[in-house]
């Protein structure tokens, strides 16, 4: 049954009295209201009035005109900030993305009429909590379904960012798509409009896809609309690389699987969803198929069968490289992009219970300290994409090394050994002073001595490095 009042907070209907008490009308509009009927907590706060933004500025202390030309303010109220838009018609869209035309609108419904989906056209008076849903919003809300407010094609063409949003509110609230609506993303002259967005807006929607219970369903998508060739073309590569042999590693091919590792990955940590979609990009451009006659286990006569067996040599190399270079494009962060490409390149440790701790010592340097639980994170996200379903943890002989392995690091960690050139107990002036004049050479010293605390943590003394630095230094002067 569709509300007619939804419950206000205490804190809006007090910013509301202000808009009352002047004389002018505000409603809380968009997403908030949405969430609001879906029962789910409301972050953002957005509020559409009649008052001009010199109404609003003249009414609060505290607003920055944010987009004061696009009839918009920020109030900072009471904590809050509240992002207040007067009533508006838009006329145009020659970029695609801003109306060429901006009117001050009489009513709410005017306002409500520019709004893009169904479900983000509906208005709640601050006053009383009074709901307008003039194109069925909210019967849309509880059938699942995202519409386009009026025609689909004319709502996409206003702003190319529309067909990736829908395919983002599906992906994030498990809702169908019209079919009207989505048959409109498959036009060339949309996807022509959506490809002539900024990389940014792609980025933003991107993130919020993978930021979703199950990322793959917005991911498949975006390939099955064929938006996903146009911001990522690098995936396209990836349908249809198969990668099961009859050692039967793997269910899906490589696309389907980075989909399910996606999936897989905490929803808390992009970096790691992120790298569990582009941690086997590579395989690809890696695949070799060998061919080998083998004896016929199933025939007692010596025969032999052909056997073929996929291999992906270095695909980690590889994909680390096409992540950088697509991550570079879509202009992620330099940190978000070292740290992906970072896990991207390690994903393929390989521990076996024979490790010496040496060799632990040698992986948490390789790693990094800080990048450990996202690797163990990607790790079991792979395990996750090969079949698209939680490992189970009791029986899995993989999850086992993996706690082990961590176990392992943990351990070595709290014995506060030296991991690194700055843990050492001599430095670069040590060794100058003892004689060893500086240059590259002195460096190669100085790692030549990490790798044999790695080897024996007790060498870590002054005395015995600095022994050991100048036996080094003239076996290779000798």
């Amino acid at each position: 049954m569709n509300a007619k009042k939804i419950k206000i907070p205490e804190l809006l209907r007090e910013f509301g009295c202000f808009f009352t008490k002047a004389g002018f009308k505000a409603y809380l509009v968009g997403g908030a209201v949405r969430d609001m009927i879906m029962k789910v907590p409301a972050h953002d706060w957005d509020v559409a009035t009649n008052a001009t933004p010199q109404d609003v500025i003249k009414l609060f202390k505290f607003v920055v005109p944010t987009g004061i030309e696009h009839g918009t303010v920020t109030v900072h109220f009471k904590g809050a900030e509240i992002e207040v838009t007067t009533f508006r018609t838009e006329a145009g869209y020659s970029d695609g993305r801003h109306p060429d035309s901006i009117n001050y609108a009489a009513t709410i419904e005017e306002d409500l009429a520019r709004r893009d989906f169904t479900m983000n056209a509906i208005a709640a008076s601050l006053e009383n909590g009074a709901v307008v849903d003039p194109y069925g919003g909210q019967e849309d809300i509880k059938n699942k379904i995202i519409r386009t407010v009026g025609e689909a094609h004319e709502r996409f063409m206003e702003d190319g960012l529309r067909p990736i949003r829908a395919l983002r509110f599906a992906s994030k609230l498990n809702f169908s798509i019209e079919n009207h609506t989505f048959s409109e993303i498959f036009k060339k002259e949309i996807q022509d409009k959506a490809a002539s967005i900024s990389i940014e807006r792609f980025r933003d929607e991107f993130e919020k896809i993978l930021s979703s219970q199950k990322p793959s369903v917005g991911l498949n998508l975006l390939e099955e609309t064929g938006l996903l060739s146009i911001f990522i073309p690098e995936f396209e590569i990836c349908r249809g690389c198969i990668q099961s042999d009859y050692r039967a590693f793997h269910k899906f091919d490589v696309l389907d699987h980075l989909f399910y590792a996606c999936d897989g990955a905490p929803a808390s940590k992009l970096n790691v969803r992120l790298a569990a979609l582009f941690h086997d990009i590579g395989k690809p451009a890696s695949k070799k198929i060998i061919t080998e006659s083998v004896l016929d286990g199933d025939k007692n006569d010596g025969s032999k069968k052909e056997i073929e067996t996929i291999t992906f040599y270095n695909h980690e190399v590889i994909g680390e490289k096409i992540t950088r270079k697509l991550m570079t494009r879509l202009k992620f962060s330099n940190e978000m992009t070292d740290n992906v490409c970072h896990l991207v390149r390690e994903h393929m440790f390989h521990y076996e219970p024979g490790w010496s701790d040496a060799a632990v010592r040698r992986f948490i340097i390789r790693v990094h300290t800080e990048c450990m639980e996202d690797l163990y994170d990607l790790r079991l996200a792979d395990m996750y994409g090969m079949y698209n379903e939680p490992v189970n943890v009791r029986y899995s002989e993989s999850v086992s090394l993996l706690l082990e392995l961590q176990r392992r690091v943990e351990k070595e960690l709290e014995k506060k050994t030296a991991l690194s050139l700055k843990s050492l107990a001599v430095n670069g002036r040590d060794l100058m002073q003892s004689g060893i004049p500086a240059g590259k050479e002195l460096g190669r010293i100085l790692n030549e001595l990490l790798d044999c605390v790695l080897e024996d943590p007790e060498m870590n003394e002054k005395e015995i490095l600095l022994k050991n630095a100048k036996a080094i230094y003239q076996r290779n002067h000798n």
